[in-house]
C-alpha cells in the first residue's frame, strides 16, 4: 500500500520551511514598525459565513464539509474575511484599527507553479477609515515589506473598480450590475487568455463592441502624469481619487508605482482602489494584491466603517526571491551559522552533551554528534554542514588541562580556550566570531 498526500498538497521540506519562516519573521517586523496588532483568525469557519459574501458557488473552490455535530464547515480560502468577520464582531476596537496576520489558506483550485491547495498568506487590514490615507498606507507598506525582503524589480499597478464602474456606467452606458460584474471578469481574465479567446468567452454576454471599447480603456498603463493626459477628458470622477493617492505616495517616497487600468482584482467583494506588485522581470502574476473592500464589513453588519487591505502569496514571492537569487543567500548564511562539538573519545561523549547544552541556554547554535561516531567521521560532518565554528574535543587536552580548540573554517585558524565552569571564554570567543565572515 502506498501512502500518498492528497493531489495539491505537499510536505514542507525543511529549506522550504526555513523559506516561509523568513519571509513571516520579516513581516512581523514591518507589520510591528507599522504599528499592526498581529493576530490568526480561526483556519475553520462556518460555510455561511464564507458563503455571505462569495455565494454558494464558493463551494466549487474550497474545501467544506459537515463536522461530527452536523454542521457546515470550510478552511479558509483566504485571511481577509477571516479578519473581517473578527473585526466586525468587536465593537470594542479602537477604529482605526490596524490587524495583521500570516497563515496558511485552502484553495481547491488546479495546482500551478507558486500555488498549491494549501498554501500561505500575509495579509494586512485597516478598518474604519474610508479616505485614501488608509490606502497609501497599505501600498506603502507593500513597498517597504518587498523592499526589506531585498526584492528588486517590484513594480505596484493601481486602479480604481470606482473608475472602471463609473466608465462603464456613463462611458458606456451600461446599468445592470450583473452585466457590470461580467464586464470585471472578463477584464480580469486577459492577462491570463488573452484577448481574443476572452472575447470569444464574453461576446455572447456582454457584445463585442462593447469589449471591445473595455479592453482598450484596460489597455492604459504607465505613469500617473501619462495616463492623466489621456483619462482626464472623460469626466470621471473617480479618478480624481487615483490622483490623490499618486500625491500621496510620492510625498511618501513611494516610486515604484504606476497606473494600470487593466487591474480588477477577482474578488467580488472590492469595491475602490485596487493593486497589484509585481515583479517586472517575470511573468508568474501578482505576488500581492489588494485594495478597498467597503462592501465586505456591511456583509458582516459594519456599515459605520470602511476597510483596506492586501494580502501576498508566500510560495510565490519566494519563487521571485529564488529567481533574484535572495533565498539562496539567506538559507546559505542560516546554515553557516552552525557550530560543531566534535570528541576523540567516546568518554568525551558526556561532555560533550555538557557543554552543548550549556551553549544553547547562552543562544548559541550547536550541534554535535549523537551517533557516537569515529572522528574522522565527525570532522567530515562538521565541514558538510558548512559549520562555521568546529568546537574540538581531544581527551589529553581536557584531561591535562581542560583547554577546547575553537577552529573558525572562515578565517582558517584555531584557538586554543581554557574552559571554566561555566565556559565564559568559550562563549566570548563564539560570540566574537559572529560576524568573521563579513570581516
Amino acid at each position: 500500500m502506498k501512502f500518498l498526500l492528497p493531489r495539491g498538497m505537499r510536505d514542507l521540506e525543511p529549506e522550504e520551511f526555513e523559506n516561509i519562516n523568513f519571509i513571516r519573521n520579516t513581516f512581523i517586523e514591518s507589520a510591528r514598525i507599522f504599528n499592526f496588532t498581529i493576530m490568526e483568525p480561526s483556519p475553520l469557519e462556518l460555510l455561511s459565513t464564507l458563503e455571505s459574501k462569495s455565494g454558494p458557488a464558493i463551494t466549487k473552490e474550497i474545501y467544506n464539509f459537515k463536522d461530527k455535530g452536523n454542521r457546515e464547515v470550510a478552511l479558509r480560502f483566504d485571511i481577509t474575511i477571516g479578519l473581517t468577520r473578527y473585526f466586525a464582531s468587536r465593537r470594542d476596537l479602537k477604529i482605526p484599527a490596524k490587524i495583521a496576520s500570516f497563515g496558511g489558506v485552502w484553495r481547491y483550485d488546479e495546482p500551478q507553479a507558486g500555488r498549491y491547495r494549501f498554501f500561505h498568506q500575509w495579509d494586512i487590514e485597516i478598518y474604519g477609515p474610508t479616505s485614501t490615507e488608509a490606502d497609501t498606507e497599505i501600498i506603502e507598506f507593500t513597498s517597504v515589506f518587498m523592499t526589506k525582503l531585498g526584492l528588486r524589480n517590484i513594480v505596484i499597478e493601481i486602479n480604481s473598480r470606482s473608475l472602471l464602474e463609473e466608465y462603464i456606467k456613463n462611458i458606456l452606458k451600461i446599468s445592470k450590475d450583473d452585466i457590470i460584474f461580467e464586464i470585471y471578469r472578463a477584464i480580469d481574465k486577459i492577462p491570463k487568455k488573452g484577448k481574443i479567446e476572452v472575447l470569444k468567452e464574453y461576446e455572447d454576454r456582454i457584445g463585442r463592441e462593447i469589449l471591445l471599447k473595455i479592453m482598450d480603456f484596460a489597455d492604459n498603463r504607465g505613469p500617473f502624469d501619462q495616463i492623466d493626459k489621456i483619462i482626464r477628458p472623460f469626466g470621471l470622477s473617480a479618478w480624481d481619487e487615483i490622483e490623490r493617492i499618486a500625491n500621496s505616495l510620492q510625498n511618501k517616497g513611494v516610486l515604484n508605482v504606476q497606473i494600470n487600468l487593466g487591474i480588477v482584482r477577482g474578488l467580488d467583494y472590492y469595491s475602490g482602489v485596487v493593486f497589484e506588485a509585481v515583479d517586472s522581470n517575470n511573468n508568474f502574476g501578482a505576488i500581492v494584491g489588494g485594495g478597498r473592500y467597503n462592501s465586505l464589513t456591511e456583509v458582516f453588519g459594519r456599515r459605520d466603517t470602511g476597510a483596506t487591505g492586501a494580502a501576498g502569496g508566500v510560495e510565490r514571492i519566494i519563487m521571485a526571491m529564488k529567481h533574484q537569487e535572495i533565498i539562496k543567500d539567506h538559507i546559505n548564511s542560516e546554515i553557516e551559522n552552525v557550530n560543531f562539538i566534535i570528541y576523540n573519545s567516546i568518554d568525551l561523549f558526556g561532555y560533550a552533551e555538557h557543554l552543548a547544552s550549556i551553549l544553547r541556554r547562552r543562544n548559541i547554535p550547536i550541534e554535535y554528534d549523537l551517533l557516537k561516531r569515529s572522528f574522522s567521521k565527525q570532522i567530515s560532518e562538521a565541514e558538510n554542514k558548512k559549520s562555521k565554528n568546529i568546537i574540538i574535543l581531544k581527551r589529553d587536552e581536557i584531561e591535562n588541562g581542560v583547554e577546547i580548540t575553537i577552529r573558525n573554517t572562515f578565517r582558517k585558524r584555531d584557538t586554543k580556550i581554557r574552559a571554566t565552569k561555566n565556559f565564559d571564554e568559550l562563549i566570548k570567543e563564539l560570540s566574537q566570531t559572529d560576524h568573521d565572515k563579513g570581516n
